[in-house]
């Protein structure tokens, strides 16, 4: 456990803002979304759906004072996946989204880089390992 500094909690609570706005987004206005950015409807479902949970574990950790550097960790490894996955998602030929969607695509990929840098950073600047 680790002494979470002001910096990583906020990058953890902006990340959390955003995934539980997209989470809400997807999951109940999928049909919506897909016809506007022409992507599977499934896929933006089930992404809303797994941003949820999501949501909550990264909230959970921005409200700690003190927070499992290893599970931070695991959030900035995964939010560098996305990022990655996301832009593969568009090279792979495998959807064929619209300007709209590319955009989109694009946009929140460059966003949750943005978060996993933010909280690499702010991981850096929170205290010593505090026994467990």
């Amino acid at each position: 456990m680790i002494e979470a500094s002001t910096f990583l909690r906020r990058a953890l609570l902006a990340d959390a803002v955003f995934s539980g706005v997209a989470a809400l987004g997807f999951t109940f206005g999928a049909g919506a979304f897909a016809t506007l950015f022409d992507l599977p409807e499934a896929l933006l479902r089930e992404a809303g759906l797994f941003l949820i949970a999501y949501t909550a574990l990264v909230g959970w950790l921005a409200a700690r004072p003190m927070v499992s550097r290893a599970l931070v960790l695991l959030v900035v490894i995964g939010n560098a996946a996305w990022t990655v996955g996301s832009i593969a998602l568009l090279l792979s030929g495998s959807v064929s989204p619209n300007l709209a969607g590319e955009l989109m695509v694009v946009a929140q990929a460059i966003a949750t880089g943005v978060f996993a840098e933010l909280q690499y950073v702010g991981l850096r600047k929170s205290g010593s390992v505090v026994a467990a």
